[in-house]
């Protein structure tokens, strides 16, 4: 007998009669557990949870929530009978009742869960008691969005869908409501999907992380394996963490390549040796040392508060990004030469 919680199984996720996602299969083993659906916009996150709440169909595969078929070629429960919520990106609300009508309704649906949240708690975790008394035409998108989350938040459901639930959040305290809704959600065990094109809210967010490109899951794992192991080309372009330079494998734990000479470490996949490969360097693979002989001329400098990022050119115009710390005494400046520290080790060697 199947045990997990939730489990999508083989299916073709469409729209208007054309598949958008083909062929997913991936499970939530517990309740309570988070997972995350990254993609491109327009790849068909919002398909997957328009699906999962019932408001498509699937004509192949299954779809299973605590152990029950909800949707499969042949049986379809319809959305009011899931007890599952779906937070949209856009606004949702209901017109004609304010914000903290819309938010009550929620609480309404489901009054026999034994999960409790206090109204009050949540519009005011959720920056919204100077909008309470507001109607939706009145307040901003971001507002709008916030109290659409409330609200299903408080439905108390088996399964909590958002879409880009914080797209429209300010960033000065996006941050602090990612916090509480982890908070939120794992001491009441909710278990939801989140679908976000950004990376950083998914791995801190989420369990699991699912990487959908080109009509396809290519990747689902949890965040640090969809990071530092990621199992395609498609999906290292993709995050934009890093870049592939060629190489040669020399052993069992070095490369040689062009731009950087030797490199050593422990490879995640084995490759024979004089195998030719793309190597992933990302920006904390190498660090910097002014006393090194490697000298790489740098040609952009992005701050990021507690980094900086360095983009370095190679000799055969390679431009790699190398991550150190904003409280390292001696900045370089664009034109600069950057030293590389020697001899190169990298824990983890990743190679397509």
């Amino acid at each position: 007998m199947n045990k997990n919680f939730f489990e999508i199984d083989n299916v073709n996720f469409s729209t208007g009669g054309k598949d958008k996602v083909k062929n997913v299969s991936l499970k939530i083993e517990n309740e309570g557990d988070v997972i995350c659906l990254l993609g491109p916009s327009g790849i068909g996150k919002t398909t997957i949870l328009r699906t999962i709440a019932g408001l498509e169909k699937i004509n192949s595969g299954k779809i299973l929530l605590k152990n029950k078929i909800i949707s499969s070629s042949k049986i379809h429960i319809e959305p009011e009978n899931r007890n599952i919520s779906l937070s949209f990106q856009d606004n949702c609300l209901f017109p004609h009742y304010n914000v903290l009508e819309n938010i009550k309704f929620g609480a309404a649906r489901n009054q026999k869960s034994k999960k409790k949240l206090d109204v009050d708690e949540i519009i005011n975790f959720l920056h919204l008691e100077h909008v309470k008394d507001k109607f939706p035409h009145q307040i901003s998108a971001g507002e709008s969005q916030r109290a659409s989350l409330a609200r299903s938040l408080l439905s108390k459901p088996d399964l909590l869908l958002l879409d880009e639930p914080l797209s429209n959040v300010d960033q000065s305290f996006k941050e602090e409501i990612q916090v509480k809704l982890k908070k939120i959600l794992n001491e009441l065990k909710i278990t939801t999907i989140v679908v976000t094109h950004d990376s950083y809210e998914a791995f801190y967010l989420g369990s699991k992380c699912g990487i959908i490109l080109d009509g396809h899951l290519k990747q689902y794992d949890d965040p640090y394996n969809v990071y530092h192991f990621p199992n395609s080309i498609d999906v290292v372009n993709f995050l934009n963490r890093g870049i592939l330079i060629p190489a040669k494998v020399t052993g069992e734990n070095s490369l040689e390549s062009n731009d950087l000479g030797t490199i050593k470490g422990n490879f995640i996949k084995h490759y024979p040796k004089g195998s030719n490969v793309q190597l992933l360097l990302q920006p904390e693979d190498l660090e910097h040392d002014d006393k090194s002989n490697l000298k790489l001329e740098v040609v952009d400098r992005k701050f990021r508060g507690t980094n900086f990022i360095y983009t370095l050119k190679t000799l055969s115009n390679l431009l790699i990004p190398v991550f150190v710390h904003s409280h390292h005494i001696h900045q370089h400046e664009v034109d600069e030469k950057f030293g590389i520290k020697r001899p190169i080790y990298i824990d983890h060697i990743v190679c397509f």
